[in-house]
């Protein structure tokens, strides 16, 4: 996978070396000389990783990375400091700063391919997520970027998977200090409750002794329940082989043995704010995709669904030769309802009517608010008669208790009329069956009200 990289450094020989590095694998490179023309190039998006230096004048890669992670429009770039700073104290200040790994130099050429191509497809599942997500800004959902960033990374679950006692407790005491920790030594039964508890953070062992702890690593990506977690898996020095493939399945990220305790800290805290920053974009992309097929006051499916849908139940009943049934229903004299008691009050019948509506009928009814207090029912696999008993189920059941308005201070009789019409012709179409219910409505109405009648084509 190819991606944009800005390599950040002050020093020019440094720059070119990466440069030249980058390109042969065929990245795009970009280059800055400090910290504020890095932090420009990716507010204007035109960057997809960030390789910095961390000793820079004016501003070092430590501040660089700081200000980039607190801005919700970079927070999800991936940064790489790759410094002559070696120390584990300078590995857990660049991952505090919000750093996604830091890579001590001389830096193994094909280790930092494997990382950068590691965090560049991240980004763009990330970069999915968010393009679908900041569509919410315009339904007024507030800006789910800002509340994605706020995430401190602690008090995460995390399952970890080691067979060695004494290397296991160790993990359990550091990580028990910010999270909530479960050991399991077994790695099969870990990927059962790695599907079951769906954790933020999985941390694998790759020295189990009777398993291959990358084996593990590529299961709980291959699987749906597990594809989405984070998963940090541990390994000894001699292990770059496997460190690379594991990277090449979708780990997230790493650590070698002897394991610093506050490293392994500051990394787990990193995965787990990504792993609450992704799935808050889910959350919120689903929350959209749900704000358009749903009516926000009854909870039921909206015009929009039902005109998306309906065609297709009826082509279904058509050349299968199925019945199919449509009622549409109308509260009788709303209008009176909100001119004497109020809106509040009608959107207290209109959320009372629905769930009563939706009580009478089956799971595979599809139920919509047609506009104001009309609602449209469509049965599948219903002739005319199993229609109309269903549309007096739900007149009985909107008619037998008053309705309860203002927060349950008062109550008021409710009554609803209903037309139904069924296909019996070749050439209906949601159209006319909604035509012909309709004209049977009216018929309800006019003859008293609280009423069922149905309407067949000629």
């Amino acid at each position: 996978m190819t991606a944009r990289v800005l390599v950040v450094d002050d020093l020019l020989p440094n720059v070119r070396l990466l440069e030249a590095r980058l390109s042969a694998e065929y990245f795009e490179v970009l280059t800055a000389s400090n910290g504020p023309d890095a932090i420009t190039i990716c507010d204007q998006g035109l960057c997809d990783i960030v390789l910095t230096d961390v000793m820079m004048p004016g501003m070092d890669g430590f501040e660089v990375t700081r200000r980039l992670k607190a801005n919700p429009a970079t927070a999800h770039i991936p940064v790489v400091m790759v410094t002559a700073l070696d120390q584990p104290s300078d590995r857990v200040k660049g991952l505090e700063a919000g750093a996604d790994d830091f890579l001590t130099k001389p830096v193994n050429e094909i280790a930092l391919i494997a990382r950068v191509r590691s965090l560049v497809r991240l980004k763009a599942i990330t970069d999915e997520l968010r393009s679908r997500a900041a569509t919410t800004r315009d339904a007024g959902m507030g800006d789910p970027l800002v509340q994605a960033v706020a995430d401190t990374g602690l008090g995460g679950r995390i399952l970890i998977v080691d067979d060695r006692p004494g290397s296991a407790d160790r993990l359990v005491s550091t990580l028990s200090n910010q999270h909530t920790v479960t050991l399991e030594p077994n790695a099969q039964q870990a990927l059962f409750v790695a599907a079951a508890e769906a954790p933020d953070l999985v941390v694998v062992s790759l020295d189990l002794v009777d398993y291959d702890g990358l084996r593990l690593c590529s299961q709980l990506r291959s699987v749906e329940a597990t594809r989405h977690l984070g998963v940090l898996m541990l390994a000894e020095a001699e292990d770059n082989a496997r460190i690379l493939r594991g990277l090449d399945l979708g780990v997230n990220d790493y650590l070698v043995r002897p394991i610093d305790r506050n490293e392994l800290l500051a990394r787990a805290r990193t995965q787990v704010r990504r792993k609450r920053y992704a799935d808050r974009l889910r959350e919120t992309v689903h929350a959209t995709i749900e704000l358009a097929i749903v009516d926000s006051l009854t909870g039921l499916h909206n015009r929009r669904y039902l005109d998306s849908h309906f065609g297709a139940l009826v082509d279904e009943a058509q050349n299968r030769g199925r019945p199919l049934s449509v009622l549409v229903l109308d509260i009788d004299k709303f209008k009176s309802v909100n001119d004497t008691y109020g809106h509040d009050a009608g959107d207290d019948v209109l959320r009372e009517f629905a769930q009563r509506v939706r009580k009478s009928l089956r799971s595979p009814d599809l139920v919509a608010r047609y506009g104001g207090e009309e609602l449209v029912v469509v049965m599948p696999n219903t002739p005319l008669e199993t229609a109309r008993a269903a549309a007096e189920r739900i007149r009985a059941r909107v008619g037998q208790e008053p309705f309860a308005i203002h927060k349950g201070s008062s109550s008021i009789p409710v009554t609803v009329s209903i037309g139904i019409a069924s296909l019996d012709r070749l050439d209906d179409t949601p159209d006319s069956l909604v035509k012909r219910a309709d004209q049977a409505l009216y018929r309800a109405k006019e003859e008293g009200r609280n009423r069922v009648i149905t309407n067949q084509a000629a």
